[in-house]
């Protein structure tokens, strides 16, 4: 099927149009995209159709996602696990005996499986976490990633974190050894430490932001994935990172601490994040699940992080998916959508398409240069999600039709209610 050159009465979000796009009764106005040689050309308030064009009819377009956090190496492990204790202790434990398990073709198979779903739904952009247990054992998990990360460099971009217990980080010269092993795998791994109360040491976080600014290393953190309100994991890390003067970027995910602290301190947290090169990603279905579980008692606790507060502090806020059919999570897809459709509900997001859909779709707030102050489709690739059955009133309801463009042309579903007739 030949590429589009023109897409006709789009609607796009408002967060990735100009202050002075029109609008009507606050609404705004529908786009024309023009393509060219696989990148967006130009974008403008929609004309007079033109009878080649794709007549999108007021169809919700996003551009391709990024899935910010997974764990491709647990996925799909659930239905060879017997029964899952509950909370995230339990699904650890779960999770350390079928390791022992794994092998490359095993992890591979399943991970593979993981990115031809984020593929089909519009993902271009997936990063994975890596158990990683052992100080002087690389985990089998590993070298798969790079090696996958390789095979899907045309489709998906792969990025890889080493998911390290922050006791393997007390000894500064082997925090420095870990750093420099996850710096030998390529440009695409971060280093990266599970921080929680049940471990925590601030030498430790120290040691492993210190090795990872030696060696120019970005950080991905799980941190305070609890509902202790005594955990500072997010409050210590934002306070080292500007003691040290640490010029990468880094990601915190979780942080579901800051729902059970008392409203000044958790606010405050924020604040010193807000001045600190941090992105913060939510992770609402595995939280939902993990946290404040207790067997034959219904949660009280809703275990997803202050998410509102955070975008009112400017600091870079994205949903991922997280984990996907293994202890942690028993569903998902890969789809990130998924994520926001939940996040909607539970934090009772008003606009989920207008506003919070940036939060699916901004790679630049995983980049360690500044994001942009205003996101444009001009002049990047034509990596669109057109959604045929959406309106921006339920979105993300019903957006299981999609038509999936990468570079213009059409990699999953039918476009056909588009062509011209």
């Amino acid at each position: 099927m030949s590429a589009p050159s023109l897409l006709d009465n789009v609607r796009l979000p408002r967060w990735l149009l100009p202050a002075d796009w029109p609008q009507r009764d606050g609404v705004p106005e529908l786009a024309r995209v023009a393509i060219e040689a696989g990148r967006v050309r130009s974008v403008d308030p929609a004309v007079a159709a033109t009878p080649s064009a794709w007549n999108l009819d007021g169809a919700l377009v996003l551009p391709c996602f990024v899935d910010a956090h997974t764990h491709l190496d647990k996925a799909f492990t659930l239905p060879r696990m017997k029964q899952v204790q509950p909370g995230l202790l339990g699904a650890i434990d779960a999770m350390l005996a079928d390791r022992v398990h794994w092998t490359p073709a095993d992890v591979r198979e399943r991970a593979s499986r993981g990115l031809q779903w984020a593929w089909e739904c519009g993902t271009a952009h997936l990063r994975t976490h890596v158990d990683w247990w052992e100080p002087d054992a690389v985990p089998m998990a590993w070298p798969v990633m790079a090696e996958l990360a390789q095979e899907w460099a045309d489709r998906v971009r792969l990025e890889q974190v080493s998911l390290i217990k922050l006791p393997l980080f007390e000894d500064a010269a082997q925090a420095m050894r870990l750093a420099r092993q996850v710096k030998a795998t390529g440009p695409h791994a971060l280093l990266g430490g599970f921080v929680h109360s049940t471990n925590w040491s601030e030498n430790a976080l120290r040691n492993l932001l210190v090795s990872a600014q030696a060696c120019d290393l970005d950080i991905d953190l799980h941190v305070d994935e609890e509902l202790n309100a005594s955990a500072v994991g997010l409050q210590t890390t934002a306070r080292i990172l500007r003691e040290i003067g640490y010029q990468g970027r880094v990601v915190c995910g979780h942080i579901c601490a800051l729902a059970a602290q008392p409203e000044a301190q958790a606010l405050a947290t924020l604040d010193a994040v807000a001045r600190a090169p941090i992105t913060v990603v939510s992770l609402p279905a595995t939280n939902l699940l993990l946290q404040d579980a207790v067997t034959g008692r219904t949660p009280r606790l809703r275990g997803i992080t202050l998410v509102k507060e955070a975008r009112e502090r400017g600091i870079p806020l994205l949903f991922a998916s997280d984990n996907v059919q293994d202890p942690f999570c028993r569903v998902g897809s890969f789809d990130p959508v998924e994520a926001l459709g939940t996040a909607a509900l539970v934090a009772q997001l008003d606009e989920p398409f207008d506003d919070w859909s940036q939060a699916l779709c901004r790679s630049d707030w995983l980049r360690r240069e500044a994001p942009a102050a205003q996101p444009t489709l001009v002049g990047q690739g034509a990596d669109l999600v057109l959604f045929t059955q959406a309106d921006r009133h339920g979105w993300p309801s019903r957006t299981a039709g999609r038509v999936v463009l990468r570079e213009g042309r059409v990699t999953q579903g039918n476009p056909a209610p588009f062509l011209p007739r």
